[in-house]
């Protein structure tokens, strides 16, 4: 359906074209929806950050989410999950160590700098995809908190049951395909590279400094 992550950002750019000119903020929830981030944002003639949210896989099936955890520790669980059937040790180890890893994305994607304002703004939370939606409601939970005037989950493709989880949660919900047959995000890409911290860094550093994307980074040659 989508040669590659840059390819549904442009086509999630025609679909939300209404907001074109409107200064939008997108917020990228990383690491695989910057690379689209950046698209929409410079398509959107808006501004670029992101949303930082961690999701808790079960124990011995990570890639299962069992919830969501957003920047103040809030957890979201998905659907059909009873908290109290995880073992409480572990998952307060695992929420300990998604928290300390969120605030380690923090430090080094911002490199000081703060979060940029959604209050009284077109936000555009953004995704390569919904698998469950735990990590997209807590993401949009997040950013719901802090007032922006209109909130928008934006995915090129999701799971019905998961697209019909996040509406409640947003203003406007932009999904291109939401396909009965779904099992992964990455089957509906040709391309599905994993994209590392040094990429979600350099994009970060190019959009705040309003540079194109084959521009250096800050602080390299």
């Amino acid at each position: 359906m989508f040669r590659n992550r840059e390819d549904a950002a442009h086509q999630l750019a025609a679909a939300l074209d209404a907001w074109r000119g409107r200064n939008p903020l997108v917020l990228a929830i990383p690491r695989g929806a910057l690379p689209m981030g950046r698209v929409l944002a410079e398509a959107l003639g808006g501004e670029l950050d992101v949303v930082l949210v961690r999701k808790i896989g079960a124990r011995w099936q990570p890639e299962f989410a069992l919830a969501a955890i957003d920047e103040n520790g809030e957890m979201h669980w998905t659907p059909g999950i009873d908290p109290q059937s995880a073992d409480p040790q572990w998952l307060e180890h695992e929420r300990h160590s998604q928290l300390e890893l969120l605030r380690g994305r923090r430090e080094r994607y911002r490199a000081g700098r703060p979060a940029i304002d959604p209050a009284g703004r077109v936000v555009i939370v953004l995704d390569d995809g919904l698998a469950t939606g735990s990590t997209m409601v807590a993401a949009l939970h997040a950013t719901r908190a802090r007032k922006p005037e209109r909130l928008i989950c934006a995915v090129p493709v999701a799971a019905p049951s998961a697209l019909e989880r996040v509406r409640p949660h947003a203003d406007e919900v932009v999904c291109l395909s939401a396909p009965p047959s779904f099992h992964a995000v990455s089957q509906f890409y040709r391309e599905f590279p994993q994209v590392e911290d040094d990429e979600a860094v350099r994009i970060l550093a190019q959009a705040r400094a309003g540079a194109g994307p084959d521009a250096p980074a800050a602080g390299r040659g």
